[in-house]
């Protein structure tokens, strides 16, 4: 009696697998199977849509029409069940193999978004940040004209400011420790790698105040990082305040560092 209850509810969960999943070998054609993972997407069955949209992925030709929105709705799933780094990898192939589809810029804000999305220690690991900078760069420089562009740009320039945040974290931690020598690397890192930052007129700042202290007493080098911020900054209180005229500024009293 109670294997026939037992086949009984096996033959009840139908043909689509042992519980119900859904299975894409139910599907005769892709048409069918987009509409079914489409419908599955709408109803927030992420897992079942994302099963849809992958198949959809390895089996349409290059120039099906579904294959770009396969991609993308693949994306999106994998986005919606927290798998960032499938979900950009999705997009990136979107991008990669259909770059001059409609939807391929769109494909590289999100697959950056994505990668952000998993940058969780900025001052730490830069792997993901790196990761999200190249997607905004690829997008800016590949569509310039596209409406997601000024998006790209702005994205990238809060990335540069959490790089730019994290050296001049480093820089002024060398201060502390009165490790000059290492302080001043950091601080003309930021300087050049990310000049149009706000942690670049602080660097500077800072490294008038390290050139200054008396045991290097660069004076010729601050003398020269004051002139670059008062032509870049020409109003700017702190820049003011720290580039004053002071005693030891009409001559420089050791050689200026290379």
């Amino acid at each position: 009696m109670r294997r026939l209850l037992l086949l009984v509810s096996l033959l009840a969960l139908g043909p689509t697998g042992c519980f119900g999943s859904f299975n894409p070998r139910d599907y005769s054609t892709s048409s069918a199977l987009y509409q079914a993972g489409k419908k599955k997407y709408d109803k927030r069955k992420w897992g079942d849509a994302a099963t849809a949209f992958e198949r959809l992925t390895l089996d349409l030709p290059s120039r099906d029409t579904l294959l770009p929105l396969a991609h993308w709705y693949l994306g999106q799933a994998r986005l919606k069940r927290g798998e960032r780094l499938l979900a950009a990898q999705s997009f990136i192939r979107l991008a990669e193999q259909l770059p001059d589809d409609t939807l391929a810029d769109d494909a590289l804000l999100m697959s950056g978004r994505a990668y952000l999305g998993l940058w969780r220690r900025p001052t730490l690991d830069p792997q993901y940040g790196l990761l999200a900078q190249t997607q905004f760069r690829l997008l800016a420089g590949v569509y310039p004209d596209s409406p997601m562009a000024d998006t790209a740009r702005a994205a990238l320039a809060k990335i540069d400011g959490q790089f730019a945040k994290k050296d001049l974290e480093i820089a002024r931690h060398y201060v502390r420790r009165k490790a000059y020598d290492s302080a001043i690397i950091y601080l003309k890192d930021v300087v050049k790698n990310w000049p149009e930052s706000v942690q670049a007129k602080e660097a500077m700042i800072t490294l008038v105040e390290v050139y200054r202290h008396p045991t290097l007493n660069y004076v010729s080098d601050a003398r020269e990082v004051c002139d670059a911020l008062r032509a870049a900054y020409p109003t700017d209180a702190a820049v003011l305040r720290t580039c004053k005229p002071t005693a030891g500024d009409s001559t420089a009293t050791r050689p200026a560092k290379p």
